[in-house]
């Protein structure tokens, strides 16, 4: 099978494409027949050596997969050849999802919802996720609530306005004018021009959903009130300080994101009821695996971009 892999950290252009004898599962693994790939920013960050998450390489980046089983191991009863499934494999360790087939624990994995293209479905898993743990296991968020979401048009921010829209808050969300029709089709409620408008004008808020970091993180928390969650994604460059949250009388999280099939079920089940959609914004071969990742180091895109073998 065709991998994508790299030799040395870099810029994108040392990931390359080889060929790799196809693995086989062990017990409570399935072998999925790759149909597309999310690509998320912590595969430029591995990939660049910004984040040395895997070590020193060779290795393949990649965790979000969408697919078709192929095979099972043994004990494996949740899933049969042909099913059509998705997830986020490994992390912090190796999902290796650069290839045409890849392995997957059955804990990682579920059904992939009808309402969902292959290309969709690859990339709701690490995003979804990451709102998901974010806004509803972190924040806890409660019907009424102002909930604020940063980077609202981005590969996690679409996903969380809809997260949020579905549990019954008044989303406000950031991103350019050009992107504010989107928004509102997603079930923003404010949208806010980050270019030419200060968000904080927009406060009080219950929640912050903060995908930026830097001096956004202070500034997004003195609009939190008294008691209210300010969650950052970013842990690398949080941009507040604990004395200042403490002065401030706020909660402060930090996402860590984590492999989880019943939280990815909640999700499939949002799909399912008609409050959840993947914009992706752009598909790319597998063989332009480095193009993917310009992309996404843009932050440009709207929604995700996906790989396809």
């Amino acid at each position: 099978m065709r991998i994508i892999t790299q030799h040395t950290v870099g810029d994108p252009s040392v990931l390359e494409t080889a060929e790799v004898a196809r693995p086989e599962p062990s017990h409570g693994q399935v072998l999925i027949k790759t149909g597309a790939i999310g690509v998320n920013p912590v595969d430029g960050q591995v990939r660049s050596g910004s984040f040395p998450m895997l070590g020193e390489p060779p290795f393949t980046v990649g965790w979000d997969i969408a697919g078709t089983v192929e095979t099972v191991g043994p004990g494996v009863s949740a899933f049969a050849p042909g099913d059509e499934v998705l997830g986020m494999l490994a992390l912090p360790g190796a999902g290796n999802t650069y290839a045409e087939y890849v392995l997957a624990s059955v804990n990682e994995i579920v059904h992939k919802p009808t309402g969902l293209t292959v290309e969709q479905a690859a990339g709701l898993p690490m995003a979804g996720l990451t709102a998901w743990q974010s806004l509803v296991a972190l924040a806890r968020i409660q019907p009424g609530q102002r909930v604020l979401v940063h980077r609202a048009a981005g590969g996690v921010g679409h996903l969380a306005v809809q997260i949020a829209k579905a549990h019954g808050a008044y989303v406000i969300g950031t991103a350019s004018a050009g992107k504010h029709g989107l928004l509102r089709r997603l079930g923003v409620d404010q949208p806010i021009d980050y270019r030419s408008q200060d968000f904080t004008e927009a406060g009080p808020v219950d929640v912050v959903f903060d995908l930026v970091g830097g001096e956004y993180g202070e500034r997004s928390a003195r609009m939190v009130t008294p008691g209210g969650v300010l969650v950052s994604a970013y842990p690398q460059d949080i941009g507040v300080t604990s004395d200042r949250i403490a002065e401030l009388g706020i909660q402060h999280a930090v996402t860590f994101v984590h492999p989880s099939a019943p939280d990815l079920a909640q999700l499939a089940a949002l799909v399912d009821a008609g409050q959840l959609t993947v914009q992706v914004d752009q598909v790319v071969p597998l063989a332009e695996a480095a193009k993917a990742h310009e992309i996404v180091a843009s932050g440009t895109a709207t929604g995700k971009i996906v790989i396809v073998p």
